[in-house]
């Protein structure tokens, strides 16, 4: 399955903040966008969606806030189904 992710950065914990159609709202405790909020990014979408982290492929956008991500790992429907229920 593939979903866009805006990151939004914070002092926080990591969370999902909302969805809009396929695209995820995802804060991550960090303060710059580089490869470190990368990495925390893949980390939490592998434990959200219960899936290995190198099931996680960050396709597009690896230095911006909006990035394009493939997951592997579990089936299109069982994804989706997660998918549905992030308000």
């Amino acid at each position: 399955m593939i979903i866009k992710v805006r990151v939004i950065s914070t002092l926080g914990d990591n969370e999902v903040v909302s969805r809009i159609g396929s695209v995820l709202r995802v804060k991550v405790k960090t303060k710059n966008l580089d490869g470190e909020a990368n990495e925390i990014l893949k980390y939490f979408l592998a434990d959200f969606f219960a899936v290995a982290e190198s099931g996680i492929n960050i396709i597009k956008g690896n230095k911006g806030k909006e990035k394009t991500v493939e997951i592997r790992g579990k089936s299109e429907e069982a994804l989706k189904k997660v998918m549905e229920a992030i308000p």
